[in-house]
């Protein structure tokens, strides 16, 4: 019989839509080759950009917020492995996987680590540098007591892992580097892509219900735009991302070509057919979901120290521009000299290969995930100070849940 894993989604995975339903697209395609059966379930209302997952295979479930009905579904469940998307799931549902189905390994996919976004974009907010301060805040205990209660947490940058071992102190044992896992592209695929000559047009791409991405096309508009603009006044820029709302598409303006595109079908077309993608991302954690688009259509970048966190060590690269200035300034160096176009194209290629192979990563996943299930008692005592927040946080979120759930009978 086939093992199980019950992923709890926060969101119905929208892999078209964000960096984090593409995320989720990877780790269910890699349950599926290790031969699971899975379910995925959410307390979340789809929308219409949700991914059709039955289509592969997966089996859906719309579950609960405070409802004992949750007890009954997992136990039913029974499965071996719980996957929990971010660690508000895990708050939610930890203790009745725990209480229900004690055995089971429970996985947290941290996305990004949201205690650092937070710090950094109220650290924008306040025009202060983050420091280490800020980042004691609630969310930060919060979100460090679900990776203690889990098994093992997924880290999406190394940035982050340095972090939580070296400020937090976290056992490594708690803790897995898993990147964006990103298939080898072919030399015939790469030979296939749109030459310098036969592109056009400069883009930015990124969910703008997500405050990184509106904050960058507000600036894009503000200040980086109009100086690359000046120079350039036949260019324009193709501004696409899910949710769009009326002050978004407020920002239209085809004098300036400054075009709001909307919601991308097919990312790789309209970024193969793009010159130069503009990230100047002030605020954020995690890895940027668009610079990986980028790299894997061949299209150079210019970005920000926070926007290439994780996939570039060396922060004196050119694309790596802080100040507005510098910004424009490399930007329309890209755009306009195919040499320094090339260089880069082939740098964000020799990126993905060297430190997001699918393989690689996938088998380091596999090989902890065999560890846990050989050794779970033991590494379950290793971490007490995992086994404290069990016994005390399950108490206190229980009573709670289990009062919401009287209150709204």
């Amino acid at each position: 019989m086939n093992s199980t894993v019950l992923i709890i989604g926060f969101v119905w995975p929208e892999p078209k839509s964000s960096a984090a339903g593409s995320r989720m697209m990877q780790l269910i395609s890699f349950f599926q080759s290790q031969g699971y059966h899975i379910t995925f379930a959410s307390a979340c209302a789809k929308s219409d950009n949700a991914f059709d997952l039955a289509s592969i295979g997966v089996e859906k479930a719309t579950i609960e917020l405070n409802s004992s009905s949750f007890d009954d579904f997992v136990l039913t469940c029974n499965p071996d492995v719980v996957l929990f998307d971010r660690f508000m799931t895990e708050e939610q549902f930890g203790w009745r996987v725990s209480q229900q189905c004690p055995k089971a390994i429970k996985i947290l996919d941290t996305e990004d680590l949201h205690f650092l976004r937070r710090a950094r974009q109220q650290a924008f907010k306040d025009n202060l540098e983050v420091t280490t301060a800020n980042l004691y805040n609630d969310t930060t205990k919060r979100e460090i007591a679900s990776i203690y209660r889990c098994d093992l947490s997924l880290i999406i940058s190394t940035s982050e892992m340095s972090l939580l071992q070296n400020t937090f102190k976290i056992d490594t044992s708690l803790l897995l580097y898993l990147p964006f896992l990103v298939a080898p592209i072919s030399e015939e695929k790469k030979n296939k892509y749109p030459a310098y000559q036969e592109r056009q047009h400069f883009i930015s791409i990124g969910n703008f219900l997500h405050e990184p991405n509106y904050n960058a096309l507000l600036y894009l508009k503000q200040t980086i735009w109009p100086g690359i603009r000046a120079k350039l006044p036949n260019a324009q820029i193709h501004n696409y991302g899910s949710y769009a709302s009326q002050k978004v598409n407020q920002l239209h303006n085809e004098k300036e070509g400054f075009l709001i595109q909307g919601f991308a079908e097919d990312v790789n077309l309209v970024m193969q057919n793009s010159k130069v993608l503009l990230a100047p991302i002030r605020f954020g954690a995690g890895l940027k979901g668009k610079l990986f688009d980028a790299m894997q259509n061949g299209t150079p970048f210019v970005s920000t120290t926070i926007g290439v966190e994780g996939i570039v060590d060396d922060s004196n690269q050119d694309f790596v521009c802080d100040a507005s200035e510098a910004f424009i300034h490399h930007a329309i160096k890209l755009y306009t000299d195919n040499s320094i176009w090339t260089t880069q194209q082939d740098l964000g290629f020799e990126i993905l290969e060297q430190q997001f192979s699918k393989d690689h990563f996938e088998s380091e996943l596999q090989n902890r995930l065999q560890e846990l299930i050989d050794n779970l008692e033991a590494h379950r005592q290793h971490n007490f100070i995992g086994q404290l927040l069990q016994h005390h946080t399950l108490q206190s979120t229980k009573y709670m849940s289990k009062w919401i759930e009287e209150k709204n009978k």
